[in-house]
């Protein structure tokens, strides 16, 4: 199978104006073809959809979530073109499958492009350090230091955690596959959820202690 280099999935989103994932997956379907890649992109509908890009999607849903007797809950905004679309059924079970999507999943962004520059310096260094403790070959280590980099974006950006009811597909080829078949631009413009008690870290002594307070004690 041929190698599949940055520089190709680099031509082929420049072609189509499909994701890099998209991109990177048709050259290695097509054995590196170029011009074969960009026909897979075109039937599943990835470099239509990449055209819708640029449109304005200002209408949608607001959807809320709550899982496990309320110990999770999730507030998400998926917005699209036309209050047409917004209003369909499909349009809505999409917004509730990606709400229940970052209640099992976590997610922390959207996607990589909001993730703060200071914590991808930190995550740098705690994966530098890492692979000079690991005795890994100096020449190496950039390299080693980006592939960790790749696979925490993976871990903590909801367009590039497997979705939960179909991992073979990210939730961002979700989103794409929806595109191609509704025929509007389709984003999740924001998230955030909650987890009771998270971050409450209190030990039992003083849990104790403002029981008694309480009380009169």
């Amino acid at each position: 199978m041929a190698e599949v280099t940055t520089a190709m999935v680099k031509e082929l989103r420049e072609k189509t104006g499909a994701g890099m994932m998209d991109c990177k997956k048709a050259l290695v379907e097509t054995n590196g073809d170029i011009n074969a890649a960009v026909d897979y992109l075109r039937e599943k509908g990835l470099a239509a959809a990449a055209k819708k890009a640029g449109r304005i999607a200002a209408e949608g849903l607001v959807t809320s979530y709550i899982h496990m007797g309320g110990r999770i809950g999730v507030l998400v905004e998926v917005n699209c073109e036309t209050d047409f679309v917004a209003k369909t059924e499909e349009f809505a079970e999409l917004a509730k499958d990606i709400a229940m999507h970052i209640a099992a999943s976590k997610p922390e962004y959207v996607s990589r492009e909001e993730i703060p520059e200071s914590v991808l310096e930190h995550e740098r260094t705690i994966y530098r350090a890492m692979a000079e403790n690991e005795g890994k070959p100096a020449h190496i280590i950039d390299k080693i230091v980006e592939g960790r980099l790749d696979r925490f974006a993976k871990e903590v950006c909801l367009l590039d955690q497997p979705f939960v009811k179909d991992p073979d597909m990210t939730v961002g080829e979700l989103l794409t596959a929806k595109v191609a078949k509704i025929g509007e631009k389709i984003s999740v413009r924001r998230f955030v959820r909650y987890e009771r008690g998270e971050g409450l870290e209190k030990r039992q002594d003083d849990f104790a202690a403002e029981v008694m307070a309480q009380m009169g004690q």
